[in-house]
């Protein structure tokens, strides 16, 4: 008789552990809100820095999270907004840029040593590697092994326009500051390089707010290759270098954006609980361009927003909230200052009814302060009243009540 085979049964498959599945759903869900043939639209330091400049909006966190691609959902809402540089201020910046690393950064690299307030003179010998690779992957793991090399070397070297990683949303953001420098002590200092000027040692205050938001990003993102990196370390502070005066001369400044960078990793932290935001969704949410402008308004108007005019320099969906912040009559619209002092009120009505007397206790400051504000515009505008009054009933004219709004 033959004898019995064993049979060797397949071995059961582990599930997959559940961070991956987390992760898996979430792409997934994530894909279903952008539209199924709608690529996500990839995130960079500009978009990182807008989130950290207005870090309680949940709309812009969840759509830019999910890849969507809001220049394309502001046109099909009918508010579309003129965002971005013109062509002839990007061919100038370009310009600039590369003047000012011409001849292997030899000008960039004497601004740094001025700036920085390094001893000697300014480096002579300085490595400037080849970072060339096929995709945004490759770019940054040659950028990661050339910063490595560069360190370990103990000299001076200039990464132009390295490709960094950096995990927003548990999937990976490739952002390109315009270049790195690695210092021999191990130190690696972020070059940003804008075409604004800087008049008599200084530029216009938001502008540089602006650079240093997303000065702050690269600098993450170089934090978790330094990381992994022996003696390698991050400054805090970042070389910006624009042009002087009126001219097309290179000057710079050493910016500290240790707040910056604080207030942008709290904000990616919490962009790495957009799952939360998503599952409060209603069913069937969907911000696909090709949808209805009635089912795009329903999804849009579904998250939450903190609309402030500085929104309108650094999102495409500004305008649509503007008008939606006018039509509710909220006080956002009139600046997070004016917001902040209004305390508990939260519309213009309700702040003309308090001051007013109509509404609102007089015991809250708030409230107090607008009361007198109103008697204080009363008092002054009396006069102003009278005489308008006794001028034109002196030509024997009827006197309209306009009540003051001619003098508003």
């Amino acid at each position: 008789m033959p004898q019995d085979r064993p049979v060797h049964l397949p071995r059961p498959t582990s599930p997959p552990p559940r961070e991956e599945r987390r992760a898996v759903t979430l792409r997934q869900r994530l894909a279903e809100l952008r539209g199924p043939a709608v690529p996500p639209r990839p995130l960079d330091a500009r978009a990182l820095a807008a989130l950290a400049a207005n870090p309680g909006c949940k709309r812009r966190a969840l759509l830019d999270g999910a890849g969507v691609d809001k220049a394309a959902l502001a046109m099909a809402l009918g508010a579309p907004a003129p965002f971005g540089q013109s062509q002839f201020a990007f061919m100038r910046g370009n310009a600039f840029e590369a003047k000012v690393k011409a001849d292997g950064g030899t000008e960039l690299m004497r601004l740094l040593h001025e700036r920085f307030g390094e001893p000697g003179e300014p480096p002579a010998d300085v490595a400037v590697p080849d970072l060339t690779a096929a995709g945004p992957e490759g770019r940054a793991a040659r950028t990661a092994l050339a910063l490595r090399e560069a360190t370990g070397s103990g000299g001076w070297a200039l990464l132009d326009h390295p490709m960094l990683a950096l995990e927003v949303a548990g999937s990976p953001a490739y952002l390109e500051p315009d270049a790195v420098v690695v210092h021999p002590d191990g130190t690696w200092t972020v070059v940003e390089i804008k075409s604004f000027p800087m008049i008599d040692g200084s530029a216009d205050a938001a502008k540089v707010g602006a650079a240093a938001r997303q000065s702050a990003v690269y600098v993450l993102a170089l934090e978790r290759v330094a990381a992994a990196t022996e003696g390698a370390s991050v400054g805090h502070r970042v070389l910006l270098v624009c042009p002087k005066d009126f001219s097309n001369l290179p000057t710079a400044s050493a910016v500290d954006v240790r707040k910056q960078r604080a207030v942008t990793r709290r904000q990616l932290t919490r962009l790495t609980r957009i799952e939360d935001l998503a599952a409060a969704l209603p069913e069937g949410t969907t911000f696909d361009p090709d949808s209805s402008p009635e089912t795009l308004d329903t999804a849009v108007e579904s998250v939450a927003a903190a609309y402030a005019p500085e929104c309108l320099a650094a999102c495409e969906l500004a305008f649509h909230c503007r008008s939606r912040a006018r039509a509710a009559g909220a006080v956002e619209a009139l600046g997070r200052s004016v917001r902040g002092e209004l305390g508990g009120l939260t519309t213009v009505a309700d702040v003309l009814a308090a001051a007013a007397g109509k509404e609102g206790d007089p015991a809250d400051p708030t409230v107090a302060a607008l009361l007198r504000a109103a008697a204080l515009r009363a008092e002054a505008l009396g006069p102003v009243r009278s005489s308008s009054a006794d001028a034109v009933t002196s030509r024997g004219n009827p006197v309209p009540d306009l009540g003051g709004t001619a003098c508003r």
